[in-house]
């Protein structure tokens, strides 16, 4: 960057410096925006901690004010950066398009005084857009696009996540600065939080509804593991902040020597997500050497060490153990007694810790699970078996109140295994998502649509008008066939053969992640029926079509 662009002042490009006077004046309000006529700290100061945690004392005013009326002014800044670590995410295919998962939000707009302010990568193809303000109920289209303001990094780069490039481009910042000048109620709302969404919180001058850097621990495989702990919530027997083979290699022998009859275990890093940073280590070779009733442990962990690299088989596709080893030491980890049981479930939780101190139940889903050991996260189906909800909420509810009376504010799920036990289930906690996953933007989507609400005196959502409503929906259909459809002839198909959602019976079908169909095969669903029959038979009736007509041009018009 040149002189110039390094000189640049982000936070007043269009007007002289107030005055001292002036300056003051605006200091004096402790509830608008002072922090706008100031360029921002530098990363990581005191004075940047300072003013974050001065943004978000007005999270609690923000959140009555938009709980008391759908009406009241706002703007929401979305930013769907996926701050988490490149190598992991590279395993993700379409990965650049997964910013297109919260496009949801655009939802929003049925409230006629909200503006969002979306901001992305790259470009979002217009149709997308267009297709999601065709979906806002009771709300002229014209009205909701005038409300929404698009702005790109172009840059689709996986190497540097979107808020990193947000703050490297002045002049962006500075427009998103504008979007939000002089709104009392704004906040930035982002999939996962970094210390780098804390900078462009004080950078716009605006509150983060989300967690607090200082809090992310808890979302780690090892600090979910001592939360369970703490709560006293059944969790899987096994060993957290490990550091490289040696760690794994003694706490795998010692999971043997507690379980003899442990068949293998699950190493994950403490950053994965969706599945991919876990891996399975067979307890075979261990069994070989070791003697009952007390086995040579030394020998028993160098033969685990010996044959880890051997043995482990990755999740994620093409992934090799010296690949594993190396994210391993650089982001530690753990390692659990692996589950087992043909008929176990994988029920999660999603909650939502207020800016009041509150832990709300907002949902309950059934994971749908992939891959040869069935590690890899592949959707979901709302809400979760009805004998799993009680001790789901029981237990989400002890871990939700623990984390809200650390000052966590954020929306969360908790993964959870249920593993028959004789004639019961036993459920095991297993993982603390602190981000949007891939039960929260299906979820919104049927709330923002319907008006309704989860009730979880009975675990079932109800519309407006006291329907109740069930979906499957995944990040994953995935086809070769796929290839080569763009935006447009998927909203023909499914508007030729029924599959649109229909606003008036609120069933149907909503895609996300169109982005990556031409290119890469893939895109998300959410299947809404009437019951749980129905949105199934919307699913599958999807696959149907979609392996149907991508070979003809029998549905264009």
């Amino acid at each position: 960057m040149n002189n110039q662009g390094r000189n640049l002042r982000v936070s007043r490009l269009d007007s002289p410096k107030p005055s001292t006077s002036e300056a003051g004046r605006l200091r004096e309000g402790t509830d608008f925006w002072p922090i706008l006529d100031d360029p921002f700290p530098s990363p990581g100061t005191p004075e940047e901690d300072q003013r974050f945690a001065a943004l978000q004392t007005r999270l609690k005013t923000l959140w009555q004010n938009l709980s008391a009326d759908d009406h009241v002014e706002q703007v929401v800044v979305v930013v769907p950066s996926l701050s988490l670590d490149p190598e992991e995410l590279r395993k993700l295919k379409g990965i650049e398009h997964y910013e297109e998962r919260l496009l949801f939000l655009l939802i929003l707009l049925g409230m006629p005084r909200t503006r969002v302010v979306f901001v992305s990568s790259q470009p979002i193809h217009e149709g997308i857009v267009d297709y999601y303000l065709q979906l806002l109920p009771g709300v002229p289209y014209s009205h909701a696009r005038r409300r929404l303001h698009m702005f790109s990094a172009y840059d689709s780069s996986p190497d540097q996540p979107l808020t990193r490039k947000i703050l490297d481009r002045p002049a962006l910042l500075h427009r998103l600065r504008e979007c939000v000048r002089g709104t009392r109620n704004a906040h930035l709302t982002v999939f996962n939080v970094t210390p780098l969404e804390k900078t462009l919180s004080v950078a716009l001058g605006i509150p983060l509804l989300g967690a607090d850097p200082a809090h992310l621990h808890f979302g780690s495989k090892s600090g979910a593991r001592k939360i369970f702990r703490q709560t006293k919530v059944l969790f899987p027997d096994g060993f957290e902040d490990l550091r490289d083979e040696a760690d794994l290699s003694q706490a795998i022998v010692e999971l043997h020597a507690r379980n003899p009859d442990l068949r293998r275990v699950v190493l994950k890093l403490n950053e994965g997500f969706s599945g991919e940073g876990n891996a399975i280590y067979p307890l075979t070779a261990l069994k070989e050497v070791w003697h009952a009733p007390r086995g040579d442990r030394r020998r028993a962990a160098r033969r685990v060490r010996e044959t880890l690299p051997l043995l482990t088989r990755m999740q994620a596709e093409g992934l090799s153990w010296e690949r594993y080893l190396a994210k391993f030491r650089q982001t530690r980890g753990i390692v659990e007694a692996f589950l087992e049981g043909e008929e176990k479930a994988s029920p999660s939780v999603q909650m939502r810790l207020t800016p009041l101190g509150e832990a709300q139940i907002i949902s309950t889903h059934d994971q749908i699970l992939g891959g040869e050991d069935r590690q890899v996260f592949l959707g979901c189906r709302f809400p979760a078996e009805e004998r799993f909800r009680p001790a789901l909420h029981q237990a989400a509810l002890e871990i939700g109140r623990y984390l809200a009376g650390e000052g966590l504010i954020e929306r969360l799920s908790i993964d959870f295994l249920a593993v028959p036990d004789g004639e019961d289930w036993k459920l095991y906690a297993v993982e603390i998502n602190l981000r949007k996953g891939g039960t929260t933007h299906p979820f919104r989507t049927l709330q923002f649509l319907t008006g309704g609400r989860y009730d979880p005196e009975t675990g079932l959502f109800r519309t407006s008008t006291g329907v109740a409503k069930y979906y499957v929906a995944s990040d994953n259909l995935v086809s070769e066939c796929y290839r080569g459809m763009t935006p447009e002839d998927l909203i023909d198909i499914t508007t030729y053969t029924g599959l649109h959602y229909n606003s008036c019976s609120n069933t149907g079908v909503v895609f996300h992640m169109i982005g990556a169909l031409s290119q890469y095969g893939k895109l998300g669903v959410t299947c809404v029926g009437n019951s749980p029959g129905e949105a199934q038979d919307f699913y599958d009736r999807t696959l149907t079509t979609l392996g149907t007509v991508c070979q003809s041009t029998g549905w264009m018009v």
